[in-house]
């Protein structure tokens, strides 16, 4: 069975996470996704953990992928990527804007040239404004966009996200973004430039926390562990640990009263209404974790399921990644590496019925298809299929 992006094929010149992210959940459902790195490699290949000198991280957002070294300032080089673009589909990149205009694969270059092909441009800011020619990283877009300022403890400094979210969303936009475009070049017959940025895309998460300055024109307060419309609907300690409970809703919060033997508080003046309740939420907390923490998380989770109130045990990784729930939707999968050996990596998120996506390739070593890339690129435009001249990752040029 293929997947549901079979025939579809990918010119990928991203690095870092964002766009080969993008491309990997592309990949996973069939797409061909041709990863062109330079001389000596991508600078993730070197991100640890390391087994046997590979990168697991670079592992596990760079499956199912093909591997091509190319030096794009050489021109034998520009013609054999000139070659693949020749019947490609997409156009990925992530350079810092300007340099792919000034290598001669820019937007309106490629346009030209190939009419069908779609152009995907994932940076730090975005191409254009007061910062469109400046590099980006997840970590400056994330204080850049306001998630540091609104996470952490409500009396601490910004906090960073312990998670790459703005690389990771941008990713998923992008990917949102190149199916668009795929969709409409079906009717069009054009192609078209698809862009995001790790700004915009942490931005538009962010909708909560926009509608509050829209609303109140005040940037809006950090609230710890707390949701800012609803309540309550955050963590709350247990005997044991901790859970988390989300009964802003009046049925809910009702249930929750009763579980917790405190039916007082439904009716209680400060608590009555959902505004009530978030309004006067630190004391409704204090009343409620004094409950929850007479019990452990499993009686809570029980009592509370029955109850129809939602809520969940609180894992951390080695819980999470060996749950029968994780295991039941194969989030968990093995992949056979010939220098790493056997290695677990996160399953595919989206199951689809009757084309599932599916893990059919090891990440690639670096260069590893060179040989059957260059011969297709030479099939394509009598270009020779030599073979480039190799350096260790981190390595000087010669």
């Amino acid at each position: 069975m293929t997947g549901a992006l079979d025939g579809l094929r990918i010119i990928d010149l991203t690095q870092n996470l964002a766009g080969p992210f993008c491309s990997m959940n592309l990949a996973d459902h069939g797409a061909d996704v041709i990863k062109v790195e330079p001389p000596g490699g991508e600078g993730t290949r070197q991100v640890a953990p390391l087994v046997n000198g590979e990168s697991t991280p670079f592992m596990m957002w760079n499956r199912n992928k093909r591997s091509l070294v190319l030096d794009l300032k050489q021109p034998d080089d520009r013609e054999v990527l000139l070659g693949l673009l020749r019947d490609a589909d997409i156009l990925m990149e992530s350079f810092r804007p300007g340099v792919m205009d000034r290598l001669g694969f820019g937007w309106d270059t490629m346009h030209d040239r190939f009419p069908r092909l779609i152009y995907g441009s994932i940076s730090g800011y975005g191409p254009t404004g007061p910062l469109g020619r400046h590099g980006g990283f997840d970590v400056m877009a994330q204080g850049m966009s306001g998630l540091m300022s609104v996470n952490g403890p409500k009396d601490g400094p910004p906090h960073r996200l312990p998670i790459p979210f703005c690389d990771l969303a941008a990713g998923l936009f992008m990917t949102t973004g190149l199916l668009t475009a795929v969709e409409a070049r079906h009717r069009t017959g054009r192609g078209q430039l698809v862009e995001t940025s790790l700004l915009e895309a942490a931005t538009a998460m962010q909708h909560y926390e926009a509608n509050h300055f829209f609303v109140t024109g005040e940037a809006p307060p950090r609230v710890g562990q707390a949701h800012r419309g609803v309540a309550p609907y955050q963590l709350l300690p247990t005997a044991d640990g901790h859970m988390t409970v989300g009964a802003g809703m009046q049925k809910a919060y009702a249930a929750l009263c009763r579980v917790a033997g405190r039916e007082d508080l439904v009716d209680d003046p400060r608590f009555r209404t959902v505004p009530d309740r978030v309004e006067n939420l630190d004391a409704l907390i204090g009343i409620l974790s004094d409950e929850t923490a007479r019990h452990p998380t499993g009686w809570w989770i029980e009592r509370l399921d029955a109850a129809g109130v939602p809520c969940g045990p609180v894992l951390d990784h080695a819980q999470l990644l060996t749950h029968p729930q994780i295991e039941a939707r194969r989030m968990v999968e093995e992949i056979d590496h010939p220098r790493a050996g056997r290695l677990k990596a996160l399953g595919i998120p989206v199951k689809l019925s009757d084309t599932p996506g599916s893990i059919r390739r090891h990440a690639p070593s670096l260069g590893e298809h060179d040989a059957e890339l260059r011969a297709e690129a030479a099939e394509r435009t009598g270009v020779r299929a030599s073979s480039p001249s190799r350096r260790r990752p981190g390595s000087p040029p010669r």
